[in-house]
């Protein structure tokens, strides 16, 4: 062992990412350089070799590319559009009820997409003209979408969380849970601030829009093979009666049946689903296994063990800990994306995390939520910039940035509530 290897390692990487060198081939580099280094050329080969099969062979890792394909013939066949209008029926009359029923419309989109990225995009097309129609100030408009995207990578299924049960090596189903009641726990703060908003500034958020009285019938039947959709692939999951591969293998088969059923499977919806899902499965695999690759390099450092025993020795509290790690994702998601933040630092915090007897479900889902803050945080904000090219009719990327300000506010208080109280994530696995 030689943490010194490991600490200059981490060094390299840290260069490296700031030189803007793609994040799998950093972690390869630093991975390869330093197994070569402590324990020579033809065992830093061999686990070169090795490492992508034994990634790419879990069982588990299959369920990436069927959510995806779900999600993208979701997308494509336009599926979920009417989930905006089947919201306005029940809530378009609240104080700010269009940007509320965006945000509900974002959680059902949710449910097929596992993407912050197609959540936002697809909400932005539909909601944003119609809320700027109304009288909503641009900014505030774009804002809330870009906000209500993050939901995708909080309610199940969500990619993220996958990657996360495999890395973590802890069950997917139940950060799948966790992830629910965080999901809908985010939802209901951004509606607290479109309310207060609503209330104390009609003037950027007008207080009630005319909704037509007759659309409800029509909306939920449009809706209903897709509801029923949701509700046989996650009910499966949950009950125990699929894994999560069958359920994403379910689910990708259920889009193509509703979407050739209703018409709108199309050659080019088709020919675009699949291509997105090789193209992002194939990125998703090659940092997968370039984070794989790093965690044994750490691992033959002995950095792992020092990090966990040096925390250990310091007698850091939880809340000290955690203040921490909050600061680091939230530092790294000013300028990283989710998957490349969450895979460099796992291999970090994971035996910390495990030393110090903290529940790793919960961990993975209070991840994925801090990831998700660094999706509408500036300069990199992922999310802002989708929403800036399907929306550049109506707002710059300032003006979007400006109007996310709000719900960064209130993700930060959620953060503090799944830290103060493990239980909001925790109550549904312990329940199922």
């Amino acid at each position: 062992m030689s943490v010194e290897t490991g600490i200059y390692g981490v060094i390299a990487l840290a260069i490296l990412l700031v030189l803007r060198l793609p994040v799998a081939l950093a972690l390869i580099l630093v991975s390869f350089s330093g197994i070569w280094a402590m324990i020579g050329l033809k065992p830093a080969l061999g686990i070169l070799e090795n490492t992508p099969y034994s990634f790419v062979a879990s069982w588990t890792m299959s369920a990436v590319p069927m959510f995806l394909l779900m999600g993208f013939v979701a997308f494509h066949t336009g599926l979920t559009a009417g989930l905006f209008d089947a919201a306005k029926v029940f809530l378009a009359r609240l104080p700010g009820g269009l940007a509320i029923s965006s945000i509900f419309a974002c959680s059902g989109f949710a449910a097929l997409s596992g993407s912050s990225l197609a959540t936002a995009a697809a909400m932005g097309r539909i909601a944003i003209p119609e809320m700027v129609k109304a009288g909503y100030r641009p900014s505030i408009a774009s804002g809330s979408i870009a906000a209500g995207g993050t939901i995708g990578a909080l309610i199940p299924p969500s990619i993220l969380m996958i990657i996360y049960g495999i890395i973590a090596e802890t069950s997917v189903t139940k950060v799948f849970l966790g992830g629910i009641s965080i999901g809908i726990a985010t939802a209901i703060a951004y509606t607290l601030v479109i309310l207060v908003i609503s209330l104390t500034r009609p003037d950027v958020i007008p207080r009630r829009a005319e909704v037509d009285e007759g659309e409800g019938a029509r909306v939920f039947l449009s809706l209903l093979p897709v509801l029923v959709l949701i509700l046989i692939v996650f009910g499966g999951l949950f009950s125990g009666l699929f894994t999560a591969t069958e359920a994403g293998a379910i689910g990708a088969l259920g889009t193509f049946v509703v979407a050739g059923a209703t018409g709108k499977l199309t050659r080019k919806a088709i020919s675009r689903s699949l291509i997105e899902t090789v193209t992002t499965t194939g990125s998703l695999l090659i940092i997968g296994f370039a984070a794989t690759m790093f965690t044994r390099f750490l691992g033959l450092s002995g950095l792992q063990s020092f990090i966990a025993q040096a925390v250990a020795g310091a007698d850091i509290s939880y809340v000290g800990l955690m203040f921490i790690i909050v600061l680091i994702y939230l530092a790294l998601g000013t300028f990283m994306e989710p998957f490349g933040a969450m895979l460099v630092t796992l291999p970090v915090f994971l035996p910390v995390l495990e030393a110090q007897h903290i529940d790793l479900v919960w961990f993975g889902v209070l991840v994925v939520k801090l990831l998700e803050i660094g999706m509408i945080t500036p300069p990199v904000g992922l999310n802002v910039f989708v929403i800036k090219n399907v929306a550049s009719k109506y707002v710059s990327v300032v003006q979007v940035f400006k109007g996310v300000i709000p719900f960064l506010l209130s993700d930060i208080l959620v953060v503090a509530l799944v830290i103060a109280f493990p239980a909001l994530v925790l109550f549904l696995p312990d329940l199922f």
